[in-house]
């Protein structure tokens, strides 16, 4: 059985005494699940003290970005190489990455590659706009997408990594929900079939069985067992939701409430 993988994106908020506050509150609510990962993307600055105060024991550390070489004159810029004592994940190819800092396919990867190359796990994000579902190019995008960023990889890389399929048409800025869809199961099943399909004609059955797909576009507490009862759906990429510490922490819940009325635990 694969284990549930929640991932908190805490994007660009939170200075260094609020994130280690966050964490504090986490930790008084969350408990150690023996089948649920729960993993913390905090901004940048705060990866440093966070990896000393984090109990690894209930969490573990993911980076949101960093940049594909490993060392050079590129000033500015954070490598996955300076960040492989202190993360286990990093989130490659978010929707806004694509949107906001035109990061391109071969840059996305470039990025997967340099992550794999410094024994850190990549959480590749995958995904359509609006106008993409909307002229019935979703498949194609998701193609596309994971065609590229995947090219580098053997199939054993492939089955450690874990996918987000994260419709941007679907997903808040996380102030304001207003101009974006709730997708629906249906949406998500085709989807991550298609995606979980696709690893397995591509690098093998046991890729395909093995590698984690999630799921990402303005989770709450309520939508999670719906979205867990889809098949091959294996957790979440939480953003705007993970900065408050209650909803959080109740979307753990909720995904271990699910695996022990399911039976798998």
């Amino acid at each position: 059985m694969r284990k549930i993988l929640i991932i908190g994106n805490w994007k660009m908020h939170l200075n260094a005494s609020q994130a280690s506050l966050l964490v504090h509150r986490l930790h008084e609510r969350i408990r150690i699940y023996r089948d649920i990962e729960v993993v913390l993307a905090p901004p940048m600055l705060t990866l440093q003290p966070l990896s000393v105060q984090l109990d690894r024991r209930k969490f573990r550390l993911a980076a949101q970005n960093a940049y594909q070489k490993d060392e050079g004159a590129f000033t500015g810029e954070v490598s996955f190489t300076m960040l492989r004592d202190l993360v286990h994940y990093v989130i490659i190819g978010h929707s806004e990455r694509r949107r906001l800092f035109h990061e391109d396919l071969d840059t996305v990867r470039d990025k997967v590659a340099a992550a794999v190359r410094n024994n850190i796990t990549p959480i590749l994000c995958v995904g359509e706009t609006k106008h993409e579902r909307d002229e019935g190019e979703a498949k194609q995008v998701l193609h596309d997408q994971l065609m590229t960023a995947l090219s580098n990889l053997t199939a054993a890389e492939v089955k450690d990594a874990a996918i987000a399929y994260e419709p941007a048409w679907a997903i808040s800025n996380g102030s304001d929900y207003i101009g974006h869809e709730i997708a629906k199961p249906d949406d998500v099943e085709s989807a991550v079939t298609y995606i979980r399909a696709y690893i397995t004609d591509v690098f093998g059955n046991t890729a395909g069985k093995q590698v984690r797909v999630l799921y990402g576009g303005s989770v709450v507490p309520d939508v999670v067992g719906g979205f867990l009862d889809i098949p091959g759906v294996d957790g979440f990429l939480v953003g705007g939701a993970s900065l408050n510490y209650h909803t959080f922490s109740d979307i753990i819940g909720a995904s271990q409430r699910w695996q022990r009325d399911k039976g798998e635990v």
